[in-house]
């Protein structure tokens, strides 16, 4: 191990003071990474939860937060033993958010990401046109202190800011590369769920990663490979994906179909050699159904059955009889499992699955004249779906507003009286309740 000196050489160099955090000032960001480098595990733990708190905040990130980056990266590489994987994991979670992952099996879209977002100086040009024809005062007032913050250096843009977090990552790739040969499967697995949210540093990182795969053994570490390999490539690299979906373990299994279903989808010009879509989806259909492993890729927050539907659902297009991947969809929800990091993720799954299949409508479908894979959704949802998951804010889900958006039942008895389903004790007829009840109240 490093010294603690060698790994934080610089830290001193930069404004701390004058960079900016969730809390204000991130001033306290250099005495949490001492910590983190430091001799006490439970110190050690402590700091590591408030970088994740200030510098990725709920997803968003600062302008402290690209500069904390190469100091992470040297702690990942000779840090502590305990602090390595942390680290990591923070500096997955400074080039991409939970929600960026709402975008798979497809990946991440770095071209409209860059061209959504809004720099600086477009920011300040704003600012000095709004400052120019503003004639309030109090709005005059927030106009300028708006415009001097972002002066100062601080991300307006949320996606600016994102981005700036994401390049320093990224600039850090080279020397991360090398902990696809560390001792430890966590190490080789967390870099190899890092490099997978990078298509444009695909030429560099594809190599290494296909080399991890000779002779590992850890299941994990191999399906986290393969989900990667997936996601920054527009081939099945000498058809290694293929081979993988007859691997001895099922996780693994899962991983390359799932991969093979990105590739299928976006890059159909290689699907001439790639398996049919029949083929993945029926390998995609037997992982989901069943329990998940104990230990499994960290993608989707480590929910392999929510990610099998996101990847069956975009296959639908891909086969002469969507019913068919439909049916595979329905043997996978109830398989849907909380995660700790997306809230309700049946019901996640649910507004992906009715705004795929069903069009906005005033007046709802007969249910009988629906096909039979629709009809079959719709009765195995009646079945999983509670009343709170229709229930709205401030503890439920927008599932109500969703069903009823394209014609069809708002609630949980009205939807089981729709499909046919016993309501007994239930009134498909009655309202929700009012969520803010209780807190009236008191």
């Amino acid at each position: 191990m490093k010294r603690s000196d060698d790994l934080l050489a610089g830290l001193e160099d930069i404004d701390w003071i004058a960079l900016g955090h969730a809390y204000g000032s991130a001033e306290d960001v250099p005495g949490q990474l001492r910590t983190v480098c430091g001799a006490d595990e439970k110190a050690r733990e402590r700091a590591f939860r408030s970088l994740f708190g200030n510098i990725f905040h709920q997803g968003t990130r600062y302008s402290a937060s690209p500069y904390a980056v190469p100091f992470l990266s040297r702690i990942a590489v000779a840090g502590p033993v305990d602090a390595r994987a942390d680290a990591l994991l923070l500096l997955t979670r400074l080039a991409i958010d939970w929600h960026d992952e709402y975008d798979l099996p497809l990946g991440i879209d770095t071209v409209a990401w860059r061209a959504a977002a809004i720099s600086p100086e477009e920011s300040l040009r704003w600012y000095d046109e709004q400052i120019a024809a503003e004639t309030d005062e109090e709005r005059l007032k927030n106009l300028r202190e708006g415009r001097a913050y972002c002066a100062a250096g601080h991300p307006v843009d949320g996606r600016e800011g994102a981005l700036r977090s994401y390049d320093a990552v990224r600039a850090q790739l080279p020397v991360l590369l090398e902990l696809l040969d560390d001792q430890d499967p966590a190490i080789r697995t967390k870099t190899a769920y890092l490099l997978g949210w990078f298509p444009e540093e695909a030429d560099a990182t594809l190599v290494p990663l296909l080399a991890c795969l000779d002779g590992e053994r850890d299941p994990v570490c191999v399906a986290t490979v393969l989900v990667s390999v997936g996601l920054i490539t527009g081939h099945d690299p000498d058809g290694l994906l293929q081979r993988h979906l007859d691997h001895e373990h099922p996780l693994p299994r899962w991983a390359a179909a799932t991969a093979l279903t990105r590739l299928l989808v976006a890059h159909p010009a290689t699907a001439p050699g790639l398996p049919s879509a029949e083929r993945i989806a029926t390998e995609l259909e037997v992982f989901g159904a069943g329990p998940a492993p104990e230990t499994v890729t960290a993608h989707d927050a480590g929910d392999p059955h929510s990610y099998t539907v996101r990847s069956l659902l975009r296959l639908m297009g891909a086969v002469e009889d969507p019913d068919e991947i439909l049916l595979k969809i329905v043997r996978v929800l109830p398989r849907i499992a909380e995660t700790g990091v997306v809230p309700r993720p049946l019901a996640v799954r649910v507004e992906d699955l009715l705004e795929a299949l069903f069009d906005p409508a005033d007046t709802g479908p007969v249910f009988a004249e629906l096909s039979y894979g629709r009809r079959e959704l719709l009765t195995v949802l009646a079945e999983l779906l509670t009343a709170g998951d229709f229930q709205s804010a401030p503890f439920g889900s927008d599932l109500n507003e969703r069903f009823t958006q394209y014609g069809l039942p708002g609630t949980r008895p009205a939807l089981r009286a729709y499909v046919g389903l016993s309501t007994e004790g239930e009134d498909p007829s009655a309202p929700l309740p009012d969520p803010w009840r209780p807190f009236r109240n008191h």
